[in-house]
């Protein structure tokens, strides 16, 4: 086989085993993080039910300073995706509102496969400009994680 070839076949392989991909054993999977530059502490709620593969789902925020005030009037950017497919949420989900105590609703979102998902939040508010990412792992109905 020449070198072409053994390099198309190997590109063929790779690309009909990429859903097949495995979550890394040392993805840090932690709900409460700092951000970035540790201007602040953040905490994401999850929906009490895990989400189905699309379907539209709900998600909360509580934000907070390194010494545990809640931040108001933040203004979050969600985005995200799947590192190892390279592809980004198949929905633009928003934080919608505030409610009391630095916690903010994200609606739209939803997850289009099983694997490991980012949940990139880019956060401005009066006390300053940071980010930080989490990592999640959605999981077929009824399978143990």
């Amino acid at each position: 086989m020449n070198r072409i070839a053994s390099t198309a076949l190997a590109l063929a392989v790779l690309a009909a085993t990429a859903g097949c991909m495995s979550t890394p054993t040392n993805l840090d999977l932690s709900l409460t993080r700092p951000t970035v530059d540790n201007k602040f502490v953040v905490t994401l709620l999850p929906p009490v039910k895990p989400a189905a593969i699309n379907q539209l789902h709900s998600w909360q925020v509580r934000l907070a300073s390194q010494a545990g005030v809640p931040v108001a009037h933040a203004r979050i950017k969600v985005d995200g995706g799947m590192p190892q497919h390279g592809h980004g949420l198949p929905t633009r989900p928003q934080v919608t509102r505030e409610l009391a105590d630095g916690t903010y609703v994200i609606e739209g979102m939803k997850f289009s496969m099983t694997g490991w998902w980012e949940i990139k939040l880019a956060i401005a508010s009066p006390e300053g400009i940071d980010q930080v990412t989490f990592n999640t792992v959605v999981a077929e109905p009824g399978a143990s994680r």
